[in-house]
């Protein structure tokens, strides 16, 4: 677990997953959900997918391959590659395991860097294959709701009338839109907000959402850039915490049967090509 700090903020990220696991501001309170029954993770990395593909199997050049749930990177041991008091890198590359799932080859990096009250979170995707490479990236932090309760409100940065693509219960999608549930861009997370899974809202709609604290106040603001946010929350387990996921990608809609590359919200690298991005949380 490597531990960084400033006046404001302490962070600790692990090496399976470069995973960010823990945010604390100068008094102590984290702001992290920190893992339980309810769901065992914190803020994993996905990719080389975002959501699932159909029945775990997509297809490259007409062969099967087969791949779970986000990906593999959130239970790949990273290397640490730099740190300083304030920034710290991750790494990962293909390995034989991984060319059985995902055929193409790659270097991945991940940079958490504190800046007062801020953790930018720093994707950076390369191409270090002979052919083009396809993929996708999202994050999918968990931030504890205030108060311990197990609803509360988040506000996001439009006030307009905006869609989501509609959902099911069993976590599939259709790339079709349906009115979002919010008032002047305010979300209020009750447990039947979840009822179909989460709420995807795509179209690059918005690009910051605010978790409020019982004041009224920003408790955790969340910027990024990306087209897809999604929000999200284990439907029925009554758990007190809210998942803010900036995504560069999306699941297989319902039926999709198409070549990978053809996904929805689909990144393509050339052969030396990169990619990178970030998102970042501020707290309080």
């Amino acid at each position: 677990m490597i531990e960084l700090k400033n006046e404001q903020l302490t962070i600790k990220v692990a090496e399976r997953g470069a995973e960010l696991q823990s945010i604390k501001d100068s008094e102590g309170r984290e702001y992290l959900w920190q893992a339980g029954p309810e769901w065992p993770r914190h803020s994993p990395v996905l990719f080389p997918i975002v959501c699932s593909v159909n029945n775990e199997t997509y297809r490259v050049d007409g062969q099967e391959y087969h791949l779970p749930r986000h990906g593999f990177a959130r239970d790949k041991d990273f290397t640490l590659i730099s740190q300083t008091e304030e920034k710290v890198t991750f790494a990962l590359h293909e390995s034989e395991e991984t060319l059985k799932v995902y055929p193409y080859r790659f270097n991945l990096a991940i940079t958490y860097r504190l800046e007062n009250n801020k953790v930018h979170v720093i994707w950076h995707v390369e191409n270090t294959d002979s052919r083009e490479i396809h993929f996708q990236i999202g994050g999918h932090p968990a931030f504890n709701l205030p108060g311990g309760k197990t609803e509360g409100v988040i506000k996001l940065d439009n006030e307009d009338a905006m869609d989501m693509l509609k959902s099911y219960s069993d976590g599939s999608h259709d790339m079709i839109e349906i009115p979002l549930d919010a008032d002047m861009g305010i979300m209020e997370i009750t447990e039947n907000f979840f009822r179909n899974d989460s709420v995807k809202i795509h179209k690059s709609q918005t690009h910051r959402a605010m978790l409020m604290d019982t004041n009224g106040d920003p408790a955790v603001t969340v910027d990024y850039k990306t087209p897809v946010c999604a929000f999200w929350n284990p439907y029925g387990k009554k758990a007190p915490f809210v998942c803010i996921e900036p995504w560069y990608g999306v699941g297989d809609p319902r039926g999709f049967s198409g070549e990978f590359k053809d996904k929805p919200l689909m990144n393509h690298l050339l052969p030396g090509a990169s990619f990178m991005s970030k998102y970042t949380i501020t707290i309080g």
